[in-house]
């Protein structure tokens, strides 16, 4: 599994960690039921205190993304169709898409940027 951190990104690292993890299940590296590394070993990996992992993958396990089972650590949980309704996944989309133009991007760019990165997570490892 890999997992880079950003020091220079305004989001925490527990965050950063979530999101990339999310990333790699939404791509499919990281199938159902794959085992996440322990808490300890990617603390140590990525030279994080080990309560930055365990509140990153308390977030996943929250989020129905992972279980987690004290003892034999976390796996990536079965995709199901939560309750999330489309409004409240598109929060987040507006958010993002606000920050584009009030950068001063143009449509095409901002359409250019979109495709490019959902290209990036619709892609599947063979």
């Amino acid at each position: 599994m890999f997992i880079t951190i950003d020091p220079e990104d305004s989001r925490p690292i527990y965050r950063q960690v979530a999101d990339e993890i999310k990333q790699l299940i939404a791509r499919g590296q990281l199938g159902e039921g794959a085992q996440l590394p322990p808490v300890r070993q990617l603390a140590g990996d990525l030279g994080v205190n080990l309560n930055t992992i365990a509140t990153a993958y308390r977030d996943l396990q929250d989020e129905g993304l992972i279980a987690i089972k004290h003892g034999s650590g976390a796996i990536v949980a079965a995709r199901t169709v939560s309750g999330t309704g489309e409004e409240e996944l598109r929060r987040p989309l507006r958010t993002a898409l606000t920050q584009l133009v009030l950068s001063g991007r143009r449509e095409k760019d901002i359409l250019r940027i979109v495709s490019e990165e959902l290209g990036g997570l619709m892609k599947r490892e063979s």
